[in-house]
């Protein structure tokens, strides 16, 4: 495991879509796993401006997104469908029968989530994942207690998770209780795992998540055992790390 620490979020931002602009110009055709919600939103931004800058293609790439809202339609301004199109999908060169997120209106979820899974490994597996980590330390939404060998399925929220995303709905709008999601031991598969996370408030996921021990009811923690696993962090989140963990530091 390798740890990255910067001096702000924005700056940890920019490393993480570095590492994604190196990806895609190493291999252009790329297999990615992507996030939603808050913490990408400056890496998408950086990879955004790199595409208008001549700087990154996605003409080749192919994309999974973690996860998905049950019950949430693809138009629906609170699906990660949305999100995608909003954030990255709209502003790249991307084809979009080749950008990949779970159905949230299947008719069976667990189906969905099978013909997901299947269709990851159609692929060849994910070559780079970028992760966020949850305030109860959850990776996509596998909520604690989620087994480490769990494959992609549909979920239950944890009313943690349900309040930190609330704000991502309209006053008075149904909130999802449910969500298909890659499991932990789909993640384990990808080649290359990159993790963000800022602000004081991930401080003690990431501490659970690095320094360990490894256990279901602190899902990041089952990073410690991929073979290449980066944290890239701003100060605030990097608080509570044990020094003797930090392989790698930069202001």
């Amino acid at each position: 495991m390798n740890i990255i620490i910067k001096d702000s979020a924005a700056d940890a931002s920019a490393a993480v879509a570095d590492v994604l602009l190196r990806q895609l110009a190493h291999k252009p055709g790329s297999v990615l796993g992507l996030p939603t919600g808050g913490t990408p939103l400056g890496v998408y931004a950086n990879v955004r401006q790199a595409h208008e800058q001549g700087r990154a293609s996605f003409a080749s790439a192919t994309t999974f997104n973690l996860d998905e809202y049950i019950g949430l339609p693809a138009e629906d301004p609170a699906s990660y469908a949305h999100y995608m199109r909003e954030n990255l999908f709209a502003h790249v060169n991307i084809d979009l029968d080749r950008a990949h997120i779970p159905s949230g209106m299947a008719e069976d979820p667990s189906i969905e989530a099978a013909r997901y899974e299947a269709l990851i490994a159609a692929h060849g597996g994910i070559d780079l994942m970028l992760l966020g980590l949850g305030r109860n330390a959850h990776i996509g939404f596998n909520e604690p207690g989620s087994a480490h060998d769990s494959r992609t399925r549909r979920v239950s929220l944890t009313p943690s998770t349900i309040e930190a995303n609330a704000g991502y709905f309209e006053p008075g709008a149904r909130q999802p209780s449910h969500a298909i999601t890659m499991g932990i031991g789909t993640i384990l598969e990808c080649r290359k795992i990159v993790v963000l996370a800022t602000g004081l408030e991930k401080a003690e996921a990431v501490a659970a998540s690095v320094n360990g021990p490894s256990s279901e009811d602190v899902p990041g923690s089952a990073l410690i055992w991929h073979p290449d696993t980066t944290f890239v962090l701003d100060r605030a989140a990097a608080r509570h790390i044990e020094r003797a963990k930090i392989r790698e530091l930069e202001a």
